[in-house]
């Protein structure tokens, strides 16, 4: 079962739950305050000192089934190469998590998105599935990774997926969606278009 959340709910939920044994993935330097494990491919033993880091290598997550009462992996999948191997390691390790992923448009915008990201995502409320594609690149990005997290804090829902699932995370690869037929939208183009706006708006 897939659904909806906020990482507010999740936190609340975790912080009720301290018998829980949870681990965050791939979460490099911001790793959940209520993970009792931390694992990442980069070695960061030196920043968690003190926790318990486990370092991943390899594609098959170091742990046993269902070794976790909790999963979180944000901002990790759209990294990974084997989308469908890595789902299956987070329902393998635990029976429910919480996913966060960037929204297409967030994904778009972000300077550091454009060639690390491989996959992009939307969600169907209708069936509960993460519609999962590859990335289309579809406007010249123009702000930092830094600059998004301010903008997430009042445009959250535009810029990611948070998602809640128990037993499986229902998704569906559609390689049918392609943009081919669209342009690509020029930053300097909308810099322009923005910036004639408003000369007309003063000049008025």
């Amino acid at each position: 079962m897939l659904r909806r959340t906020s990482i507010n709910f999740v936190n609340n939920t975790l912080s009720k739950n301290t018998n829980w044994k949870i681990v965050d993935i791939g979460c490099g330097y911001t790793a959940n305050k209520n993970a009792s494990v931390i694992a990442d491919i980069q070695d960061l033993s030196y920043f968690y000192k003190g926790k318990n880091f486990i370092k991943i290598s390899g594609k098959k997550l170091p742990f046993k089934d269902k070794e976790f009462d909790f999963v979180i992996a944000s901002h990790v999948i759209e990294h990974v190469e084997d989308f469908e191997f890595f789902v299956k390691e987070l329902e393998r390790i635990s029976p429910r998590g919480y996913i966060e992923l960037p929204t297409r448009l967030g994904d778009n915008l972000v300077f550091e998105n454009r060639n690390d990201h491989i996959w992009w995502f939307t969600y169907n409320d209708v069936n509960n599935q993460i519609i999962v594609s590859k990335k289309n690149q579809l406007i010249d990005p123009f702000i930092t990774v830094s600059m998004s997290k301010l903008f997430e804090k009042i445009f959250r829902e535009s810029f990611v997926l948070e998602l809640a699932w128990e037993e499986k995370i229902d998704y569906k690869i559609d390689d049918q969606i392609r943009h081919d037929d669209i342009k690509k939208i020029s930053f300097f183009k909308l810099i322009r278009k923005y910036l004639s706006k408003k000369i007309r708006t003063f000049l008025r």
